[in-house]
């Protein structure tokens, strides 16, 4: 493949464990590439911790040393005639593969991106660093709105991913759902629904439940809470095998659904709530960083419960 001179500052997990900031090689792009410069990445902690801990099941393309990061904004610097984009437009990069000597499985973390102009989304100015959400409110959007799915009436977990579902169910003009979290550090930031400890809750006659948790466990409780032909929605990425316990699932006729990766078309949908005022992501983005501070910042991101969503600030990196 032909290649160009440039290089950039990225972020690399050069083996679990191992994080540095260093300098890469970039490839240089095919006929409708553009070039981006980053202003912001977020840091999922769910793939991305799998990543950090050696503990992602295998995924094709996965190997070490990789560019993490699925959720980056950045601003036009180069783009072809013909693509819809000039430069200076904001547009939200769902990862890259623009590197000539570490992998790109997922590549957002990095202060110059290359990518097809097909794969952004053009933002509107107004939505800055939390036009990193974007991939997350997707995800959650294809949840609770893809193709044969239904708002739930109870989510668990308060994380981020469950208070985009739960805005989302509220912006879609569903009944506003239940919100269970064991954490009261993760209780608060309700917008149009109410979140308790499970403890709390007696019900038992739930038609739609959707989990966030991601946790391998949970699925015997969530079942025992249906109704008859209730659903379950596996919204969270799960390490450990699922399992179940056949007779009560049996005696509800219960469903188990698994939600995928977002499609373009739940991001344009998710977009249009933005902008319309219907969907509210303020209060998401709860922690920044910068590029050379990224050590530290990964860890927060996965083992502090206060810390929803971490975004590391390119604007000044060299």
């Amino acid at each position: 493949m032909e290649t160009t001179a440039r290089e950039t500052p990225a972020i690399v997990l050069e083996r679990p464990g191992d994080l540095t900031l260093r300098t890469v090689a970039l490839t240089s792009g095919g006929p409708d590439a553009i070039h981006v410069d980053v202003e912001w990445s977020g840091i999922s902690t769910g793939t991305e911790r799998l990543l950090w801990s050696g503990r992602m099941p295998p995924f094709p393309g996965l190997g070490y040393p990789l560019v993490p990061g699925y959720e980056t904004v950045g601003r036009v610097t180069k783009a072809p005639k013909g693509v819809g984009l000039s430069e200076g437009d904001r547009v939200f990069v769902p990862g890259a593969n623009c590197y000539q000597d570490v992998r790109g499985l997922f590549g957002g973390a990095a202060k110059h991106l290359i990518v097809p102009a097909a794969r952004v989304v053009k933002l509107n100015e107004a939505l800055d660093d939390k036009g990193v959400l974007l991939a997350l409110a997707a995800t959650a959007y294809h949840a609770v709105a893809g193709e044969g799915a239904q708002c739930p009436d109870l989510i668990i977990g308060h994380g981020i991913v469950g208070r985009l579902i739960a805005r989302i169910t509220v912006a879609l003009g569903a009944t506003a759902p239940l919100v269970w979290e064991t954490n009261p550090q993760r209780r608060d930031g309700a917008l149009g629904y109410e979140v308790v400890d499970p403890s709390e809750d007696a019900r038992r006659d739930y038609h739609a439940i959707c989990d966030a948790s991601g946790a391998a466990s949970v699925l015997d409780t969530l079942i025992g809470r249906l109704a008859k032909r209730g659903e379950v929605t596996l919204a969270g990425f799960y390490e450990e095998p699922l399992s179940f316990t056949f007779p009560p699932a049996f005696m509800r006729e219960a469903r188990i659904r698994i939600a995928a990766e977002w499609a373009r078309s739940d991001i344009d949908a998710v977009a249009e709530l933005i902008t319309s005022g219907k969907l509210n992501l303020d209060g998401l983005v709860t922690n920044h960083a910068t590029p050379h501070e990224a050590p530290d910042a990964y860890r927060t991101a996965f083992t502090d419960p206060s810390c929803l969503k971490m975004v590391l600030d390119w604007r000044e990196a060299a």
